[in-house]
């Protein structure tokens, strides 16, 4: 009997505003599609080109904290002023799904951290922007932001990179696709693990085994 390798995969993307998480996750999302992307909760506005149900599920925030107060979170936390969730359900729906082999979480470090505080062999990858200034570039093309929602995600973004040693891997977005390969590459390791890989060495351990008795 063959036995399947433990391969299921959780995956956390995390990064300031600005520095290409939400874009990678995309292309992350095209080149595995059998790992599904965990939708969040949260209380900001949707964008122009964000719909519900796909991008985030948006409530407002007095639905948001009665599902806090429920337990109804893997993981919460509040970021520029917004309620950002990970739903319980979440996880459940990924391993339920046919041919799913894992989740790309989306989320802030303190999510992150209460995610790996539930389950430990999560992977963690943190996107570091090129430099401050192009990390304000990026903010200020941002044509759905105000100045002072740019400011406020700039003055936070030294905080959030200040975590980079929660993370598993450090991953730089100066060039899309090269910062791309390198994640894909990450996906890759992981997935070659010994501990993910292990039954199946003892299964054909054991094969060679009984084929000698």
């Amino acid at each position: 009997m063959s036995v399947v390798p433990d391969d299921f995969l959780l995956l956390i993307l995390s990064s300031p505003s600005g520095a290409g998480k939400t874009t990678l996750t995309r292309k992350l999302e095209a080149r595995f599609p059998e790992l599904l992307f965990s939708v969040s909760h949260t209380t900001r506005k949707p964008r122009a080109n964000e719909v519900d149900g796909r991008d985030y599920y948006f409530v407002d925030r007095e639905t948001f904290v009665k599902k806090a107060a429920a337990g109804d979170f893997l993981e919460w936390a509040e970021v520029h002023g917004n309620l950002y969730g990970t739903s319980t359900n979440e996880v459940a729906r990924a391993k339920a799904a046919s041919g799913c082999r894992g989740m790309i979480f989306d989320i802030d470090y303190q999510g992150a951290r209460q995610i790996r505080a539930r389950e430990p062999q999560v992977v963690s990858v943190f996107i570091l922007p090129p430099s401050m200034e192009e990390l304000e570039r990026r903010l200020r093309g941002r044509a759905s932001e105000t100045e002072e929602v740019v400011q406020r995600r700039f003055r936070v973004a030294e905080q959030e990179i200040e975590q980079y040693a929660f993370f598993d891997y450090l991953v730089l977005n100066d060039n899309l696709e090269d910062a791309f390969a390198h994640l894909a590459s990450v996906i890759l390791a992981e997935r070659s693990r010994r501990w993910r890989i292990a039954p199946l060495a003892e299964s054909l351990l054991r094969d060679k085994k009984a084929r000698l008795k």
